[in-house]
C-alpha cells in the first residue's frame, strides 16, 4: 500500500464479498483513511472480543458481528467497502503483528470475523468462495456418496439435522476439521471426514487461520515499516504503535462536560457512582490526605471529565493536602498541575481522563495507589474492595473469573452490572463512562441534599 495524502477517490478491488487477504492491496490510501479505517474495523474486533468475553452464542455471535460489521464498515458504495474491509485489514495487521500477544488476539478476532461473515452468506455464494479461494477440497461423487449415503444419514440425525440427498458433502482430512470431530458432528471412515455444505465453514475457517497465522509472522520478521514509502514511515509510526492501545470511545474532555458536580456532593457520589479504580483512589487521599503524581493525574482528570470545576478541584486537593503538607506548601507545589490539567497553565492543552486501556497498561509502583485493581490488586485485596462495594456471592466468583481471564473491563463492567442490578451491554470502556452510566441508573433515586 502507498500512503498519499491526495484526495483521489480509491481505485476498486475486484474482490469476493470476503476476502483471504492473501497480498496487499496495490492502492493509494489518504492518511486520513488509513487510521480511519482501521479504527473502525477495531470497533467490529473489539465488539467480537466482548462478545466472546461474554460467553454469548453463535446465534447472538451471529448478530453481533452482522450489526458491527453493518454499523462501522458499510458503504453505499461496494468498490468502497471492498476497499474498506481489505485496506482496514492490512493497517491491523501491521499493529498487531508486532508481539506475540498482539498477533495472538488478532488472529482471533478476525478468524472469528470471518467466521461469522462465511455463515451469513448464501450457500451458492458459499460454494463460490470456496472455489475463488482455491480450497483443496472436492465435492464427493455420486459413486462415493451412495457407498456412505446411509453413515451420512445416520449422523444428520444424531444431531438432528434432516438427512437430505441433495446436500453436497466434501471429503477432507479429519484433522483439519477438528472441532467437528470433537462433537461428532461429521462421519469418518478411514481417516477422512465428510462435511455436508451446512458445516463447510469449519474447514473452510481453519484455512483461513493457518493463512492469516503465517501471514503475521511474515510480516513481523519482515518488519512492517517495509510495506510502505521511506518518506510516510515517520507520519505512521505513531499512528500504528498507537492503534493497538486505542481507546474508541468519548474522550469527556471539559469541552463536552453536559453537568457539574459540587464539592457537597462528591463524597456520595464516590460511594455510589466511581468505578473501583477510582473509588480505592478517593479512599487512599481522605486517608492519606495524599496521592503521588500517577494517583493525581488518574483522579484529577477524572473528576475534571464528571464536572468537578477548576475552583472547586483546587478546593478540594487544597483541602486534603493541606492536612498533610500545609496549605503554602501546597499553593507552591501543588496547584499549578491541577490548573494545568485544566488547560490553564503551559500550552493550555484541554487534557482528558484517562481510558480504561490507558489505565490498565500503566505499572505502578510500591507505594501508588493508581492503575486498574483488576489486573494490579491481589486476588485477596480485590476481593475485599469488591466485597466494600457490595458484590458478593456469584456476582462475586463471576467478576473474580474474568479477572483471571485478564477480561479486566469486563471484570469492571459485571462489577457495574452487579451494583446497579442493571446490564451494560457496550461494556465499560472508559472509567468516565462508568460514572455516566451510573448516574443514568441511580438519578432519579437521589434526592438532592439540602
Amino acid at each position: 500500500m502507498e500512503i498519499v495524502r491526495s484526495e483521489r477517490k480509491p481505485v476498486a478491488i475486484a474482490a469476493p464479498s470476503l476476502s483471504l487477504y492473501r497480498s496487499a492491496p496495490h492502492l493509494e490510501v489518504r492518511l486520513e483513511d488509513f487510521e480511519l479505517y482501521a479504527i473502525d474495523r477495531l470497533r467490529v474486533l473489539k465488539g467480537i472480543s466482548d462478545g466472546l468475553s461474554r460467553g454469548k452464542k453463535p446465534d447472538e455471535m451471529e448478530n453481533l458481528v452482522d450489526e458491527l460489521w453493518r454499523t462501522n464498515m458499510r458503504h453505499q458504495d461496494l468498490d468502497e467497502v471492498l476497499n474498506k474491509d481489505i485496506i482496514s485489514h492490512f493497517v491491523l495487521r501491521l499493529v498487531y503483528c508486532r508481539t506475540e500477544e498482539l498477533r495472538k488476539w488478532f488472529l482471533l478476532m478476525e478468524t472469528m470475523l470471518f467466521r461469522y461473515r462465511f455463515r451469513l452468506e448464501s450457500t451458492e455464494s458459499q460454494r463460490r468462495l470456496m472455489t475463488e479461494f482455491q480450497l483443496p477440497y472436492k465435492a464427493l461423487s455420486h459413486a462415493e456418496f451412495e457407498t456412505v449415503k446411509d453413515k451420512l444419514g445416520q449422523v444428520a440425525r444424531s444431531i438432528g439435522q434432516p438427512s437430505n440427498a441433495d446436500t453436497v458433502f466434501f471429503k477432507v482430512p479429519f484433522e483439519e476439521v477438528a472441532e467437528l470431530v470433537a462433537s461428532r458432528r461429521v462421519y469418518i471412515l478411514k481417516g477422512y471426514a465428510y462435511v455436508p455444505m451446512n458445516q463447510v465453514v469449519s474447514l473452510v475457517v481453519t484455512q483461513f487461520r493457518c493463512k492469516i497465522s503465517k501471514a503475521l509472522v511474515l510480516t513481523n520478521s519482515r518488519k512492517w515499516t517495509s510495506t510502505i514509502r521511506d518518506q510516510e514511515k515517520d507520519r505512521l509510526t505513531p499512528i500504528v504503535e498507537a492503534l493497538s492501545n486505542s481507546y474508541l470511545g468519548p474522550d469527556y474532555s471539559e469541552s463536552k462536560i453536559v453537568a457539574e458536580i459540587s464539592l457537597k456532593d462528591i463524597d456520595q457520589l464516590a460511594n455510589k457512582s466511581f468505578p473501583l479504580c477510582m473509588h480505592h483512589l478517593f479512599e487512599k487521599l481522605r486517608e492519606d490526605h495524599h496521592l503521588k503524581h500517577g494517583g493525581r493525574m488518574q483522579l484529577g482528570l477524572f473528576l475534571k471529565g464528571v464536572g468537578l470545576k477548576l475552583d472547586d478541584a483546587l478546593a478540594f486537593w487544597k483541602a486534603e493536602f493541606s492536612k498533610k503538607v500545609g496549605a503554602e506548601r501546597f499553593d507552591k507545589e501543588y496547584a499549578y498541575s491541577i490548573r494545568h490539567n485544566y488547560g490553564k497553565e503551559g500550552k493550555r492543552t484541554d487534557y482528558t481522563p484517562y481510558s480504561c486501556q490507558k489505565i490498565i497498561s500503566s505499572t505502578p509502583s510500591v507505594g501508588d495507589h493508581h492503575g486498574c485493581p483488576y489486573r494490579h490488586f491481589s486476588e485477596e485485596n480485590l476481593r475485599a474492595a469488591l466485597g466494600k462495594m457490595g458484590v458478593g456471592g456469584r456476582s462475586l466468583d463471576d467478576v473474580m473469573d474474568k479477572v483471571r481471564n485478564r477480561h479486566y473491563q469486563l471484570a469492571c463492567t459485571l462489577t457495574f452490572e452487579a451494583i446497579h442490578a442493571s446490564s451494560c451491554d457496550t461494556g465499560i470502556n472508559h472509567p468516565n463512562q462508568y460514572f455516566s452510566e451510573s448516574q443514568k441508573i441511580l438519578q432519579p433515586k437521589i434526592q438532592p441534599t439540602t
